[in-house]
């Protein structure tokens, strides 16, 4: 199918005339009605949707997914959610009028964890999202229908939003490319707001130009986001060359030290491994890498501080779903019996368990020891990755603990164990803000795996250049999975 190609190669097809955007939007629906029917990925699909204009803007004419977290008015957007499943904006997000700007043609609405806080892609109100690669694994979330999609060759990319690593771990499951630019680079109006000091809007693709090109069109100052910044003198695609001799790269030697991980399964020691092999692939660029070590409480520390703050945050931007001003309405004799309805019967129960820490985080008693300590940790987290990229460009980190997870009695639970700080550490990208990104490195047990590189607050295009010329150095870009026909597995 021509929509497998990459976004740079349909415009050249497209401006030549050997595909139309008709085609591709047909042939997108298509293809999106069968990867719903074996990943339960999407929430709405548009199969009214029509073509675009194509003109000389890269995205022209090019069909994409949009994350149901994001508001497209006159189209139902849930969240995920059973409390907005049948909820229908009357605006649409900034990020979602940019590229409908540039050309791009949207054609469904993608699964995600509900409200963007999951990591699993199993607490979708339409049910557990699978992974094209192995369709009894899971993609990962928050943004799981977003990932499975272009995985799967529905279409070159789709929006997504990361708050802890809702873009980039999802990415790496699914062995494509996601992206997470520096926070305030895209506009957040009309995102569903998770925890708004940390949530980021970006993309999932299926290589690192096409990321350039995507973020290119969905970023700009935004009078409606007063968090969001002047990047009109950055242009991501036009500055990738690939030429990154002397540039330096770090890594973090705590987490990825094999020996720290005494009950290490074979997965995980192949995985480690496997960076490692890459990280020579790294130095024959002409890129040194080095293994830094951080105070061990300090990693540790991670998973808790983004918990106390994500939770804290949610339970405030969430305080408005009460089922009386929109949503379903839920049965009571009075305002109060009916909100506690609504949101008892509306909510899965990670989202509760979320609510009830935030809540208990946010008492008057309790701020001090949980929602400020972690603020002042955050902040220590953040001055030490300043401090490394006053010396290095970047960090590059093995992402997870190996390929994605079986569904089958997994849990998207708040748990802790000793592999927490590799499985969760691209939350510093959210804890600074920085621009971070996940690429394909290889396969492990069969099932793909990814690698990251993280750089300082709005040095997007130095990270995206590192990122393009290992990716040129490996043979995954655009890489597919294959859903057989009529096979469950």
């Amino acid at each position: 199918m021509k929509i497998e190609n990459t976004i740079e190669d349909l415009h050249k097809m497209l401006k030549s005339g050997e595909v139309t955007s008709k085609e591709l939007v047909q042939e997108s629906l298509e293809k999106s009605h069968l990867v719903e029917e074996k990943c339960n990925a999407f929430v709405t699909i548009l199969d009214d949707a029509k073509e675009g204009e194509v003109t000389d803007n890269l995205l022209s004419g090019i069909p994409y997914g949009v994350k149901d977290n994001y508001s497209t008015k006159g189209i139902l957007t849930t969240g995920s959610s059973n409390t907005l499943k049948d909820y229908v904006p009357f605006f649409t997000a900034t990020a979602v009028e940019n590229l409908t700007k540039n050309g791009a043609v949207f054609v469904n609405k993608t699964a995600l964890d509900e409200f963007g806080m999951g990591g699993t892609g199993t607490t979708c109100h339409t049910g557990v999202v699978r992974n094209p690669w192995d369709l009894k694994r899971m993609c990962a979330g928050s943004s799981s229908g977003s990932a499975a999609a272009v995985a799967a060759g529905v279409y070159p990319f789709a929006l997504g939003s990361d708050t802890g690593d809702s873009i980039r771990k999802p990415a790496a499951f699914c062995g494509i490319v996601g992206y997470k630019p520096t926070y305030g680079m895209i506009s957040r109006y009309g995102l569903f707001p998770f925890a708004s000091s940390l949530d980021t809007c970006g993309c999932l693709t299926r290589s690192v130009k096409d990321a350039a090109i995507v973020v290119d069109a969905m970023k700009g100052i935004d009078d409606k986001d007063q968090t969001s910044w002047d990047s009109s003198n950055i242009h991501l695609y036009e500055s990738i060359d690939g030429k990154v001799k002397g540039k330096k790269l770090c890594y973090i030697k705590e987490i990825t030290d094999l020996n720290n991980y005494p009950d290490a399964t074979e997965e995980l020691k192949e995985h480690l491994n496997n960076f490692y092999h890459t990280l020579d692939i790294v130095k024959s660029l002409g890129i040194d890498v080095e293994g830094v070590s951080i105070d061990q409480k300090l990693l540790n520390a991670i998973p808790s501080v983004y918990v106390c703050l994500s939770c804290a945050e949610a339970t405030s931007n969430m305080s408005n779903l009460t089922g009386i001003v929109f949503g379903p309405r839920g049965s009571g004799k009075n305002v109060t019996e009916m909100m506690k309805d609504h949101r008892t019967k509306g909510f899965s129960p990670l989202i509760k368990r979320r609510f009830v820490i935030g809540s208990y985080i946010l008492q008057k008693e309790n701020q001090e020891k949980y929602f400020i300590n972690a603020q002042r940790v955050r902040r220590l987290i953040v001055d030490k990755m300043n401090e490394l990229f006053q010396k290095y460009d970047g960090l590059i980190m093995p992402v997870s603990t190996g390929g994605a997870p079986y569904l089958d009695g997994s849990k998207d639970e708040i748990t802790k164990s000793n592999t927490s700080v590799l499985e969760e550490h691209l939350q510093i990208g959210n804890f600074g803000g920085f621009p971070s990104i996940t690429i394909p490195n290889g396969f492990v047990s069969k099932m793909p795996v990814g690698i990251n590189i993280t750089g300082k607050c709005y040095d997007d295009v130095n990270v995206l250049n590192m990122a393009y010329a290992l990716e040129s150095a490996m043979p995954y870009k655009n890489q597919i999975a294959k859903i057989k026909e009529g096979e469950d597995e």
